[in-house]
């Protein structure tokens, strides 16, 4: 959805119309992949780098997805789209929140499409969470450096906090 400011520019749209464009391309693309047979898509909504954006900009996006979640809601269990999201819970609203763990819970046990929304998500800031959940596990005693391998790294980056090696 990266682009959506730019694609309003170019057309002499404020950006909040690209933002609303990019919201109906999510629609189709979900709607293809679902045709197709496509297991897992992901889709980069919000990086954390956009909190410097104007807070008016920012509201904005905010209602978006909430509006975007209740109204595709239905759609998406009716679809049997399993609804999931990656990035930091931090900074995002409450009532955004509540809609995402909203959705999330009741698609939980959908086995079409995974539609998983990176939202306050940056692929340098999950690195650092990752690591400092595995220094946090050795300094907890739980963790010895040499349980740190590619399938622990995986399980963090999976499920989040691990401070044992079964997590």
């Amino acid at each position: 959805m990266d682009g959506n400011g730019r694609w309003a520019h170019a057309r002499g749209k404020p950006r909040a119309e690209g933002h609303a464009q990019g919201a109906h391309s999510v629609d189709v693309v979900v709607e293809e992949c679902c045709r197709l047979g496509i297991g897992q898509l992901t889709l980069y909504c919000l990086s954390i780098e956009n909190w410097k954006r104007p807070k008016d900009e920012l509201d904005f996006l905010m209602a978006l997805l909430k509006e975007y979640l209740l109204k595709e809601r239905e759609k998406i269990l009716r679809q049997n789209i399993r609804f999931t999201v990656i990035g930091r819970r931090q900074g995002l609203p409450d009532d955004v929140l509540n809609e995402i763990d909203e959705s999330m819970r009741l698609s939980a046990a959908n086995t079409g499409l995974t539609l998983c929304l990176a939202i306050n998500y940056g692929s340098r800031t999950e690195i650092l969470d990752a690591v400092f959940n595995i220094a946090a596990g050795v300094a907890d005693g739980v963790l010895s450096p040499a349980d740190i391998d590619e399938e622990l790294i995986s399980i963090i980056f999976t499920r989040g906090a691990c401070r044992t090696r079964t997590c």
